[in-house]
């Protein structure tokens, strides 16, 4: 019965069907037709690649046959000047005033005669100036001790694989090429401001040195800075995220200690040392690369690794500070240290690094009586990263120069221009300069333009006139005399619509204190060093007419360009698949979407379009692929 009732049950739902249904049921294709449609795409498949293959490989032939071809360079004589130069100068040094290459053809004989511009360093601030130069304005020479321009920014991304080192370099020999230019690879040592004369300390195959000077018309000294000790013992067992080097290192004794921590005769002791990995510093560079570590043992250490070896890492951030990224908002600094929280990366805040061994790393911390205690980390993995202290040659510049009381840099006018040296000669950008903002320094200077009755009192439209030097002289200023009038009512202190030189001189020290200088970024000698090179382009096409018109050398810079204003344009950092934004008053943070804005910025500042698509390249690799585990 049950399987009658069913078999009449489906036969209704089959009536019921083919009652609905108005349309003529499909036939399926036979086994033939479904053999042709599979071969008629199967065909126009094989002939789109046998068509995309033969594009590609007759691009490449005529690339090739365009490329390799037996061309013959001409043999063209130098002058002996540039072998054996003449010798002279304070020291008796050989002075290249003709350099290898000045003679190679027309383009080159014309450019050798034109003024001698010499740059002195290869980072952000010295591409900045060449990216702004045309071919024929100078003789150009650039002086550094790399061959090559990094992007620092990503340093912390190459320590642990993510990017390669040569995807952050470019040549400089091929970014000079535009201009006819020349490279020495060499340091400044000193420099003689009276004859114009660089020195230049050369090395040689046998390791031996040889100095020689380089004359200048134009120099502009773009050095950078080295790392702050802040008188702490044994630095020399820390690493310092400068150059390429210090990179390739860091990668060597991560990967190392990796592989050593994995030996089972490792005691557990000798293990928790190898996998500790402390960051003296709490700024970008040291955040970035906690994250970068942490990201790189979550991510490939977990896979390829021991299990034990995955469970015994830990990260340490020592801050002397209250919390990480103080100079960004409240905002980001509570986030970065909300997500190093749940990551596990500890922080050590408001805490000084008391020494550092090749075993441990100590510090000190107040407890909360007041009293002063000291800790022990054990570590051989110590990044530092705590500030920024003069360059040798710096130094040596503000040695011999009248007016420079900076600790940590040269001081330069808000054109630039080196403070005593002489009038249009020599600049300074980057993290080796800073540009002066004492107003007290300058207070008879103003006085007298001022003070136009010579009463020895400043009145109101005289008070509007001295506002007005200042934002000439200081623009960094600028910012704290927006409310003119305010201010006058505020140190007039016996209402008489006046201020005496007193009140003037208290009124400036106040508003001296509230300037902050500028911060020693890559986003600051970029923008310094395009400044420079803009002016210099300028003086170049327009300077020997100005100066038939009674314009002097010193004139120069303020009639063709304004003092140099910086525009930030916000701060970013990475701390783990995540990135926070610092726009002025606008914070930004995030995961995924934030990082790959990080990665826009990152990918758009790149040195060329070569270093872009080889950025990408890595990015790509290691998301497919993983980071590279080698140590090379």
């Amino acid at each position: 019965m049950l399987t009658a009732f069913r078999s009449a049950a489906t036969r209704q739902s089959h009536t019921c069907v083919r009652f609905v249904s108005t349309e003529a049921p499909r036939q399926r294709p036979s086994i033939l037709q479904r053999v042709r449609t599979f071969g008629r795409y199967s065909a126009y498949a094989a002939l789109s690649t046998a068509g995309g293959i033969v594009l590609v490989g007759g691009a490449l032939f005529v690339h090739d046959a365009f490329t390799y071809s037996e061309a013959h360079l001409q043999r063209v004589p130098h002058s002996p000047l540039a072998l054996h130069p003449e010798t002279g100068g304070p020291k008796n040094l050989p002075i290249v005033k003709v350099d290898i290459g000045d003679e190679d053809d027309e383009t080159a004989r014309t450019i050798a005669t034109r003024p001698r511009l010499v740059i002195v360093g290869g980072g952000w601030g010295a591409m900045g100036v060449l990216d702004k130069l045309s071919a024929g304005d100078y003789h150009v020479t650039v002086i550094s001790a790399e061959t090559f321009t990094t992007f620092t920014p990503l340093l912390p991304s190459a320590a642990v694989g993510t990017v390669q080192v040569r995807s952050l370099i470019e040549p400089i020999r091929k970014i000079i090429a535009r201009l006819h230019g020349h490279f020495i690879q060499g340091k400044a040592i000193d420099i003689d401001m009276n004859a114009r004369l660089l020195e230049v300390e050369t090395s040689c195959t046998d390791g031996t040195k040889r100095n020689i000077y380089i004359p200048y018309d134009k120099l502009v000294v773009a050095v950078g800075s080295v790392s702050s000790t802040h008188g702490v013992p044994g630095l020399e067992n820390c690493f310092q995220l400068k150059t390429i080097a210090d990179t390739q290192a860091m990668r060597r004794r991560i990967l190392d200690n990796f592989e050593a921590a994995s030996l089972p005769t490792t005691t557990p002791e000798e293990r928790k040392k190898l996998l500790s990995f402390v960051i003296c510093g709490g700024g970008p560079t040291g955040v970035e690369t906690a994250a970068e570590i942490y990201d790189f043992c979550q991510e490939d250490i977990v896979k390829y690794f021991p299990r034990i070896c995955r469970e015994e890492v830990s990260i340490s951030v020592i801050q002397s500070r209250e919390h990480i990224l103080n100079t960004y908002s409240e905002a980001i600094s509570q986030y970065a240290e909300q997500k190093f929280s749940r990551d596990g990366v500890t922080l050590i805040t408001s805490a000084r690094v008391a020494g550092v061994t090749p075993d441990h790393v100590s510090y000190t911390k107040k407890t909360a009586d007041g009293k002063t205690e000291t800790f022990n980390i054990p570590s051989n993995f110590v990044l530092w990263s705590t500030g920024i202290a003069m360059n040798p040659f710096t130094q040596r510049l503000t040695s011999i120069l009248p007016n420079q009381f900076h600790k940590k840099a040269v001081e330069t006018d808000a054109h630039l221009r080196v403070i005593g040296s002489p009038a249009g000669t020599v600049y300074a950008v980057g993290d080796c300069a800073t540009i002066e903002t004492s107003l007290v320094s300058h207070f008879m200077e103003f006085v007298r333009e001022a003070d136009k009755d010579k009463n020895g009192r400043i009145d109101f439209e005289e008070w509007q006139s001295m506002v007005q030097q200042i934002k000439a002289k200081i623009p960094m200023a600028e910012d704290h005399l927006t409310k003119v009038r305010e201010l006058f009512e505020l140190y007039d202190m016996d209402q008489d619509n006046s201020l005496s030189l007193n009140e003037v001189a208290r009124l400036m020290q106040v508003i001296e204190k509230k300037i902050t200088t500028l911060p020693a970024t890559a986003q600051v000698a970029a923008q310094q060093g395009k400044y420079i090179g803009k002016k210099l382009h300028k003086i170049a096409k327009r300077g020997e007419d100005l100066q038939a018109q009674g314009v002097s050398v010193a004139q120069l810079d303020e009639t063709l360009s304004k003092p140099f204003r910086y525009l930030h344009l916000g701060s970013l950092a990475y701390i783990g698949n995540a990135a926070v934004f610092d726009f002025g008053g606008y914070s930004f943070m995030g995961g995924l979407a934030a990082m790959y804005a990080w990665r826009s910025v990152y990918w758009n500042e790149q040195v060329s379009s070569r270093t872009r698509a080889l950025l990408m390249a890595d990015w790509v690799i290691r998301g497919v692929w993983g980071r590279d585990l080698s140590r090379l």
